[in-house]
């Protein structure tokens, strides 16, 4: 019984290895063929850049105005919607995102010459004595 147990474990943990890697292959293959002209991509350096054009195994990428480089298509981390890359690129907030605001009532003035409002001066007075 033992000697069964030792053989199944190994087999499946070598079964659940290969869905793994067979799920990442196709999410893969999903990404690269979201691939087109004019979208937004994350490359795995973490640049960001437009897809100018799309060829059997590499991508032109408008890495700056005027500037293409080449990649592999393995090269891309993400395909992001033109709002996201838009967003990131020009340093707009995402739509769904609303921007920080912050009211002048809710900021307090820091005054470091008095003590606070409950009397205290912030010591933990009964913190515990070591002996």
């Amino acid at each position: 019984m033992s000697n069964l147990i030792i053989l199944l474990v190994p087999l499946l943990l070598l079964f659940m290895l290969f869905r793994s890697n067979k799920k990442r292959q196709e999410q893969a293959k999903e990404l690269r063929s979201a691939l087109e002209p004019g979208s937004g991509v994350r490359t795995i350096g973490g640049m960001y850049a437009l897809v100018k054009s799309v060829n059997e195994e590499t991508v032109e990428l408008e890495v700056a105005p005027g500037t293409v480089a080449h990649y592999t298509k393995g090269a891309i981390a993400a395909v992001l919607d033109r709002e996201e890359y838009d967003a990131i690129i020009n340093g707009r907030p995402a739509e769904d995102e609303p921007a920080e605001t912050v009211d002048e009532a809710d900021e307090k003035p820091l005054s470091f010459d008095k003590k606070d409002e409950s009397g205290t001066d912030g010591t933990d007075d009964e913190a515990p004595q070591s002996k």
